[in-house]
């Protein structure tokens, strides 16, 4: 699944976007308090909820103005400026209609534009949402202003630190994974510095859309967990309540985050109430091997060649491997960056044989290219791939050097006692993937 960042432009604000999927109804997704388009795709279980969206439709998801890639520039904040970015986003991305997926902060911004600009919006579905952000004598189960903003400073001082005690609070599951903890803190790192983003929390502290919702006429999904500690379950109770004909549904579970815990049951719901039906959180899987490709130094080559040579390089290069792939039986998914994305079924030999043929010929070129591999269930999203398979053979090739072919103990293990020769590389740590991997190098 191929993911490009682009602009859309709002009132001389560049807002940064992505449209995922190609499936037959659009979803924009509202950001609560701080997000980074690229960075929510370097966690596996959000990656992987993106993906089952992506499934079934076009996913939009986009950054803020104030943060992330978008401008840093907040100014004066309101609702109905985020209402109005968020359409400037779907016309940049060509959607005609959406439906509204919301979390946390977003809610407001979904309340407005599913009661004020209904020709825009096909449905609303909230989850873990809220209709006003501080304590009211009616509302009387919301922290006081003054509360909130305490809140905020308090997970300011901490901005950034993998010590952050914040994410036990979104991901309980989950609050002692390290590489959560990592994944967290680099994007209140890359989202927001701590003076942006406590202004934008300042600004967040006393919204109240309660009288929009009677006027809501879409239909309207309203998700909260049971035991969720960031916010209390009778907000979403609230929105049920007070927008006509909403359905209601209440999940087991503490996690704030909706992709930790039992995200199929969240995923399920939303699927349903869109198309009507549910594929029960699977998308359909194939076991493949997975080869990543890339060349080495390609941007020092670039410069000491120069355009015209290097793009005559390159196409060479490129015949040369979909050359291979087909002489071996190999699919090439897709380009990235300089090198492929391919993938072979059944075991993994003729992949090895695939991907020496590659080194040899790359080299008879004048370049090098390191290969990473891995054999392992892979999601089919439509002509694309996704899932922890494509993840991890992704892991496996930033490890390997100039003329390397490095492939994970999968791959060794399936053909071990074959033809082929392997250099044992020692247990390493994959970003984003849980444990310690062995990792082998394929000898020529």
């Amino acid at each position: 699944m191929e993911i490009v960042t682009r602009y859309a432009h709002n009132d001389g604000v560049s807002l940064a976007y992505q449209a995922i999927g190609d499936g037959p109804l659009d979803i924009l997704f509202l950001p609560g308090w701080i997000s980074q388009v690229e960075q929510l795709w370097e966690l596996p279980a959000l990656r992987r909820y993106l993906e089952r969206l992506a499934a079934f439709s076009r996913v939009i998801v986009f950054d803020r103005r104030g943060g992330g890639l978008s401008d840093r520039v907040l100014g004066e904040y309101s609702i109905e400026q985020d209402a109005e970015d968020a359409l400037a986003v779907l016309d940049a991305a060509a959607s005609e209609r959406a439906a509204l997926l919301t979390y946390s902060l977003g809610g407001p911004v979904g309340a407005l534009l599913a009661a004020e600009h209904a020709d825009r919006v096909g449905a609303l579905v909230m989850y873990a949402s809220i209709a006003r952000t501080s304590w009211a004598p009616d509302y009387d189960w919301a922290l006081t202003s003054e509360a909130r903003v305490h809140a905020a400073e308090q997970t300011i001082s901490l901005w950034g630190d993998v010590a952050n005690p914040a994410v036990r609070q979104f991901a309980p599951s989950a609050g002692d994974d390290p590489l959560l903890g990592a994944w967290f803190a680099r994007l209140q790192r890359l989202a927001a510095s701590p003076g942006e983003a406590l202004a934008m929390a300042r600004a967040s502290v006393d919204l109240d859309v309660r009288e929009l919702l009677p006027r809501i006429s879409v239909p309207t999904l309203v998700m909260h967990r049971r035991g969720e500690l960031v916010w209390d379950l009778r907000h979403s109770r609230y929105l049920a309540e007070h927008i006509p004909g909403a359905r209601y549904v209440e999940l087991e579970g503490a996690d704030s985050f909706p992709f930790f815990g039992d995200s199929d049951a969240i995923l399920e719901e939303i699927e349903e109430f869109l198309t009507g039906v549910r594929s029960r959180g699977q998308l359909q899987r194939a076991l493949l091997t997975v080869m990543f490709t890339d060349i080495v130094d390609s941007t020092s080559r670039a410069a000491e060649l120069g355009d015209k040579r290097w793009r005559d390089l390159l196409a060479r290069h490129d015949d040369a491997v979909r050359k291979e792939l087909a002489r071996f039986g190999g699919r090439a998914v897709k380009t990235v960056g300089d090198g492929f994305l391919a993938t072979f079924d059944g075991p993994p030999s003729r992949a090895l044989r695939c991907a020496l043929a590659v080194t040899r010929e790359a080299s008879e070129l004048g370049v090098e290219v390191r290969i990473g591999m891995h054999t392992g269930e892979c999601e089919m999203i439509g002509d694309d791939v996704g899932g922890m398979a494509v993840h991890l053979a992704s892991r496996v090739a930033g490890l390997a050097g100039p003329g390397e072919v490095l492939v994970s103990g999968t791959v060794f293990g399936t053909v071990v006692g074959g033809p082929f020769n392997f250099a044992d590389r020692g247990l390493h740590e994959l970003k984003g993937v849980p444990g310690r991997w062995p990792l082998f190098l394929l000898g020529a």
